[in-house]
């Protein structure tokens, strides 16, 4: 099913999972749709393998904490989620050197704490990993303190070709 970006949200300057200077990191960018859900889309590469061919693991874990985590400003721009717990279940490899789509939501939420789930989908559409997670409510400014480097690392960059929509 096809569904409408609505916005595309900032980026980092070195996050393992969406820092545009960090070369060995996943470089994800995170669009808000029009279904309530969030979509990273990224490039795997060689060296975020385990097995020869295979994503590692632990870049799974993270891209879906990330993406889980920020679900969260869908609803408020100013907070973010901080990570409680997660459990991640592995069903398929996500192969290196190809595209992956990952998608969290809010299933359930409180005044300081939300949950969330989340999956990672193959270019042919199968689902390799999935993943809930409960989260901290937490904003933005409390995480990072020193507003220098907030505005130094927290990155606004729009695509030359901008995503109007996206298949999921």
């Amino acid at each position: 099913m096809e569904y409408k970006v609505l916005k595309k949200q900032n980026i980092s300057s070195n996050c393992l999972v969406c820092g545009i200077e960090n070369d060995l990191g996943l470089k994800a960018n995170f669009y808000e749709l029009e279904n309530n859900e969030l979509v990273a889309i990224c490039d795997t590469k060689e060296w975020h393998q385990s097995y020869p061919g295979r994503m590692h693991g632990g870049m799974s874990a993270a891209i879906l904490d990330e993406t889980i985590g920020r679900a969260i400003s869908l609803s408020n721009d100013e907070v973010w989620g901080v990570t409680v717990s997660l459990d991640i279940k592995y069903k398929k490899p996500v192969p290196t050197d190809c595209t992956i789509k990952v998608v969290g939501r809010i299933i359930k939420e409180n005044r300081k704490l939300f949950e969330g789930t989340g999956e990672i989908i193959l270019p042919n559409g199968e689902i390799a990993v999935t993943a809930i997670g409960k989260y901290m409510k937490m904003p933005v400014n409390k995480i990072i303190e020193n507003e220098n480097l907030l505005e130094k690392e927290w990155i606004s960059v729009q695509d030359e070709e901008e995503l109007n929509y996206i298949e999921l």
